[in-house]
């Protein structure tokens, strides 16, 4: 199946039309091949199908999975979907609205699996039947820093909101609460921002 490019107004990176004779190759898509690739992908993933691509990320997936509470529409969840996306996250999980804001994900959703979850319980449930510890993010009382914290190599990371944080409920079913050490005056870092830092911790360790 051909793959368009993203959008007729998308920014002027990528390649050109492919330069001599084509590859015999599946993965690669004869309309962008004849038109050009100006999508946001690595150099690796140049002329691919979004399938292609899609399936050799499944072939090399980390095992740590990303979780949002998504209970105000946060316009933070696309940002942490795109960086789910470049830290080769498992699956991301939006708990509560099943609508989310899109724009931040700048198409990264194309390629990563994301899956709803109606509430915690319902989340909570599949995390228990999938054997994956829930890791909180949140800088509450008891929160270990992360640098210092237990990152299991397969597990949930789960982020709340922008301002409230995590749902009572979302830190009950965590088997542990992480923090992000700060030094300035603000209390707390945005959430996209947070959310990269801890998935990037996560690489560091297991990647």
């Amino acid at each position: 199946m051909r793959s368009a490019p993203e959008s007729a107004d998308a920014p002027t990176h990528g390649v050109g039309p492919w330069s001599g004779e084509w590859p015999d190759d599946p993965r690669y898509d004869p309309e962008l091949l004849a038109e050009g690739d100006r999508r946001n992908v690595v150099d690796e993933y140049r002329y691919w199908t979004m399938e292609a691509i899609v399936a050799d990320l499944d072939a090399k997936r980390h095992p740590f999975h990303v979780a949002i509470e998504n209970w105000q529409h946060d316009l933070n969840i696309g940002s942490i979907v795109r960086s789910a996306n470049a830290f080769l996250a498992a699956e991301v999980h939006i708990i509560g609205k099943r609508r989310w804001n899109r724009r931040g994900a700048m198409v990264t959703d194309r390629y990563q699996h994301v899956r709803h979850h109606e509430d915690v319980d319902a989340f909570t449930a599949w995390a228990r039947d999938a054997g994956l510890p829930v890791i909180a993010i949140d800088n509450v009382d008891g929160s270990v820093p992360v640098d210092r914290a237990d990152l299991p190599e397969a597990c949930v990371l789960l982020f709340g909101q922008e301002g409230p944080g995590l749902s009572p409920e979302a830190l009950a079913a965590a088997s542990a609460v992480v923090e992000i050490t700060q030094y300035g005056s603000t209390r707390s870092i945005n959430a996209a921002s947070a959310a990269a830092v801890v998935m990037y911790e996560w690489c560091r360790r297991w990647a």
